[in-house]
């Protein structure tokens, strides 16, 4: 089962780093967040990933041809383009998808402690075209509840969001393809249109998720590396403390499609 990676966004919220290098080579500890990303998912047992490039592309190439991946790790570039959108780099790649069957996506820029298995087996259960992973971020800021008369009765220090927004990882089958088109954005007409069509599901994950967005992301995760406690590291526990929990796939559970590259 291939793993499409797409990776050939700007990263313009991460401009401190992305001027020179594309955003999937922003390290974490010592190796790229796409180093990360791939082995998250070579630790449950998929081993073929498609490389979606686009801006400075030429430089995912040659990293993904000089690392050293664990043994039955196959890694290729597609170049899809300088200015391609999410889906149209799918689209790019959709007739090998398509022959593969079921296959894999996600961002080069997300991690999280995620159980591939149950988030498998959830796609296979349902039986439709698609299946993303959602999840509840942390606010960026601080909430206040208050009362008629402005007192502040509670305030929560950058509380989990209560929507569920995409989280990257998600499964598709070969019908998806026909969603896709060169000028596709991903999060927009594709997902909607399966949501729409009642062919949409979201997993809910429960567990550590973030992306590498903006200077303070990369703080953050650096930070994390170094004191060794990365909870997406699931590849040097040998119990993946991975958490996740599937849900149906009606009005209420399907994802906000804002994530992008």
């Amino acid at each position: 089962m291939p793993v499409a990676i797409l990776c050939g966004g700007r990263g313009t919220r991460l401009q401190e780093r992305t001027h020179a290098i594309p955003k999937a080579l922003v390290e974490i500890g010592a190796m790229p967040i796409l180093w990360h990303v791939v082995r998250i998912y070579a630790a449950q047992g998929l081993r073929r990933f498609l490389l979606l490039t686009g801006y400075l592309g030429d430089q995912i190439e040659s990293f993904a041809a000089a690392a050293t991946w664990p043994d039955g790790i196959e890694v290729e570039c597609v170049d899809t383009g300088l200015e391609t959108p999410t889906g149209g780099r799918l689209a790019a790649a959709g007739e090998r998808l398509r022959a593969a069957g079921t296959f894999c996506v996600t961002y080069a820029d997300g991690v999280a402690d995620i159980d591939l298995g149950a988030l498998l087996a959830f796609h296979r259960q349902h039986g439709d075209l698609a299946t993303v992973t959602v999840v509840r971020p942390f606010s960026q800021f601080g909430f206040a509840e208050i009362d008629e008369r402005g007192l502040v009765r509670r305030f929560d220090e950058k509380p989990r969001l209560e929507g569920w927004v995409n989280g990257g990882f998600q499964c598709f089958e070969p019908g998806f393809v026909d969603y896709l088109e060169p000028t596709s954005v991903l999060e927009q007409d594709p997902l909607r249109r399966l949501a729409a069509e009642r062919e949409l599901h979201a997993f809910q994950h429960t567990g550590f998720w973030d992306c590498l967005d903006t200077y303070k992301d990369a703080v953050m995760l650096n930070d994390l590396w170094r004191a060794g406690s990365a909870p997406w590291a699931v590849w040097e526990s040998p119990t993946s403390p991975a958490s996740g929990t599937a849900l149906a796939g009606d009005a209420g559970t399907v994802p906000n499609a804002g994530r992008a590259e």
